[in-house]
Formats: C-alpha cells, structure tokens, sequence
C-alpha cells in the first residue's frame, strides 16, 4: 500500500490516439505509434516519482488483430525495438516488467524478447509495470473460468467453492491489487474491454490529450482527480468518513 492515500497505490492506463496524433500532422500512423513510446517512458517515470506501485497499460488489444495487416506487422516490429532499446533502462531503475494477454498469438522473435525481459527485471523491486499485449478483458474472463472448469474436472475443485477470490485468482493480474484508477487518453470515453473484472472500483478519469502528448502535467491532473474523490465501495459517504476520521 501507498503511504498517502491520495496516490493510488495501481494505476491503469489505456493508450489512445496514436494514429490521430500522426494524421493531424500528416503522417502515417506508424509514426504515431512510435512517438506513443516517449509517452510511455515519461508515464513510467512520472509513476514511479508519485509513489505508484503498479502500472498497467494497455499496448495491444485482442480487438487490434483487426487492423490492417501493415499496421499490426509495423506494431509488433515496434514492440520487439522498444523492448530492445527501453529493458536495460527500466532494469536500471528498479522497474519490474511483465507482460499479460493471450502470448500464444504473438510471434515467436516478440515471444523471446518479452521472456528475457521478464526474467532479467523479475528480482526488482521497484515500480511493477504490466503491460498488456494481445489482452482482451472478456478472453481474461473465459480465460479464468476455462482454468476453474478444468479444476472441478479434475476433482481439485468444488463448484461450491468458485467465488470472487477464485476467480480472481485466475485472471492475468492475480495476485496483484486492482486498479485504483484508470486513465484513458484520446477523448474516448469507455474502458474498451480493458481489465472489465479487475475496473470494478476504479475511479476513471479520461482526457482529449492524444497518448504521444501526454505527459506529467496530464498524470497529475489524473492523480488530483483521483484524490478528490471518495471511494465508499457500497457503503455510505458517513460511513467512509467514520472509519477515517
């Protein structure tokens, strides 16, 4: 847990406005992935200074296998260069980096670098920074509950058991406290099947800066958002301020 309750202890993060930041300037959308990287980079820093402890973003959809097969081969092309250029970087400053979604569908380079940077960050203890690649909040759902089926199949498991823990359990960001807030760039304003368990609670806060704008200034206008509200999880307003007063 965050000591200054203001801060959320894990922030979530869903990266919009790439190709429109790249139109606007007349250029082609893969440029406008690539300046989304800084963006990245800043957004981890800033993190880390406010005293976040997990950061989730949102890189790849499962949706995004749609898009035209140029922009997707530039993408993951882009994965495979950041991850080359951004791990050692990261491993410097203590940052933790793992990876969700379903890793079967990605190529076998991407697959490779995104092991090595796991293992290579996996002892620090620093900033834990998720990032979700081919993730898509219903397949984590169906993902979690094919993996409880096949438990009860087995006898390891009583249906009677399956609750929210177990469930939970079986999700991507298990064992991982759930979002706090989440952030969404671009103007959009819906969380596009990011995360739809573990958002149940989260405060959302979402702004028209396209991704490769966004930066400290952004993130803080996100944390003030985030520590002027009162979080009462079905309780009522004058029970939260009991316990907290």
């Amino acid at each position: 847990m965050t000591s200054d309750p203001n801060i959320p202890t894990h922030v979530a993060v869903i990266m919009d406005g790439n190709g429109r930041w790249a139109r606007r300037r007349a250029l082609p959308r893969h440029a406008g992935h690539r300046a989304g990287v800084g963006a990245v980079r800043k957004t981890v820093e800033v993190a880390a200074q406010r005293g976040v402890k997990y950061l989730t973003l949102f890189a790849f959809s499962s949706e995004n296998w749609r898009r035209p097969r140029d922009e997707v081969s530039k993408l993951m092309n882009l994965f495979v260069e950041a991850l080359q250029r951004e791990v050692e970087d990261l491993h410097r400053n203590n940052v933790r980096l793992e990876f969700i979604g379903a890793r079967e569908q990605l190529g076998a380079g991407l697959l490779d670098k995104i092991e090595s940077a796991e293992a290579q960050t996996r002892n620090n203890t620093g900033l834990r920074l998720q990032v979700a690649v081919a993730y898509g909040g219903r397949w984590d759902i169906v993902n979690a509950t094919r993996k409880l089926a096949g438990r009860v199949a087995s006898g390891e498991l009583e249906v009677e058991k399956i609750d929210d823990t177990a469930i939970a359990g079986e999700l991507q960001l298990a064992n991982l406290p759930d979002p706090d807030l989440l952030i969404r760039t671009g103007g959009e304003q819906r969380i596009s099947n990011f995360l739809l368990w573990n958002l149940a609670y989260a405060e959302l806060w979402f702004c028209d800066t396209l991704w490769p704008d966004f930066g400290d200034r952004q993130f803080d206008e996100a944390l003030a958002y985030f520590a002027s509200r009162q979080r009462r999880y079905g309780h009522t307003g004058d029970q939260v301020e009991a316990v907290s007063s």
